[in-house]
């Protein structure tokens, strides 16, 4: 064999691996994932290496970086493959401060916090919502409210739960208590008690249906095959609350959400309660504006509410939705289109795709 057949056919060995598109592409989503050497240079590099793109008959690839290093490769000094990636660096900066904003009484500035993790407070804005999907201002403003419902619970007063949290005046937490709590801080302290929830079980042709309403919308939808298990799901969102069976005009506001469950595409036209954290709320407003009969990659949705490293905090939110199609999260799919995880099935979640497409289909 000559040296050009077998040049060649090394060429062709690399080009037809599919981590060659990855480094032709300078991916920085690759990096960690594998490492390439160049025969030639005797150096290894990142994928996403700046540096002039070799010839792929003289390129190889490693699994680790020690493994390059064993078969004799230097790191690059342009893309310091031996030395933590820039995602990294950023990911261990964003923990750091989440960690002082966790444990401050106080919430530092945004110039305190990028002065404390080395980078200037633009840039360190915009990795920080990279990372975690929220400013540092509403990431504070989260942690304050986690602090402020886990204080309602231990302290002597709602006055003394408040200022505990961080808070410094009760007004300031009374604008937004509504939202944070879904009810006053009293009956958030009291386990919801006295707060009023009217519900109904009905059938759909996707099985069990539940629809809870509070005093601010409809609080709950939820399906499945056990109208039992519906029924314990309610009552362990809101323990302490009233659950009152509804009555004929409640009944009317279920057929209203059992139409929309069977015709997706007409809207539900209804108040909704949203109860959730700042992140979550986002998310879910991403996902109703995804149109009846089309689908979005939770990366998609990562992406629409500025958080593209969020993937899974995107998927957690996801989960946490208790509001069954009218938070349509059943048209979140894999990257790759096909069908993931939903809380309600999975095969209902095919269900519900399938009769969107036929809707919207039939209007055209």
């Amino acid at each position: 064999m000559n040296a050009a057949t077998k040049n060649a056919e090394l060429a062709a060995a690399t080009e037809s691996d599919p981590r060659w598109a990855a480094v032709l592409a300078r991916d920085p989503q690759a990096d960690g994932t594998f490492y390439y050497a160049v025969r030639t240079t005797g150096v290894y590099c990142r994928p996403s290496c700046a540096a002039r793109r070799a010839r792929p008959e003289n390129v190889c690839f490693y699994a680790r970086r020690e493994d390059a290093e064993r078969a004799g490769f230097r790191p690059c000094r342009r893309c310091q493959p031996d030395q933590p990636s820039r995602a990294e660096q950023h990911a261990a900066k964003v923990t750091a401060a989440c960690r002082l904003l966790d444990a401050a009484d106080d919430a530092p500035s945004l110039a305190q916090l990028a002065q404390r993790v080395g980078l200037s407070a633009y840039h360190f804005h915009r990795v920080f919502k990279q990372i975690t999907g929220l400013t540092p201002k509403q990431y504070a403003a989260a942690q304050r409210e986690r602090r402020v419902r886990e204080q309602l619970a231990t302290s002597g007063t709602v006055t003394d739960a408040i200022y505990d949290a961080g808070y410094h005046a009760n007004s300031r937490f009374y604008e937004t208590a509504d939202a944070v709590l879904g009810m006053t801080p009293s009956a958030y302290r009291a386990g919801g008690a006295n707060a009023r929830i009217r519900f109904a079980i009905a059938q759909c042709s996707l099985g069990a249906i539940l629809v809870a309403q509070s005093e601010r919308g409809v609080c709950a939808i939820l399906m499945g095959d056990d109208p039992d298990a519906l029924a314990r799901d309610l009552q362990d969102r809101f323990p302490r609350a009233e659950l009152i069976g509804g009555d004929a005009g409640f009944e009317q506001l279920v057929a209203r959400v059992v139409g929309f469950v069977e015709a997706p595409a007409l809207g539900l036209d209804l108040p909704l309660d949203l109860r959730g954290t700042a992140f979550q709320r986002r998310v879910w407003q991403a996902l109703r504006e995804i149109p009846p009969g089309s689908t979005a990659s939770y990366t998609e949705i990562a992406q629409r509410i500025g958080a593209p490293k969020a993937v899974r905090a995107v998927a957690g939110a996801c989960a946490a939705n208790a509001l069954a199609v009218a938070i349509p999260c059943h048209r979140v799919v894999r990257t790759d289109g096909s069908l993931s995880g939903y809380r309600w099935g999975v095969e209902r979640k095919r269900a519900l795709l399938e009769r969107e497409a036929q809707q919207c289909e039939s209007k055209t």
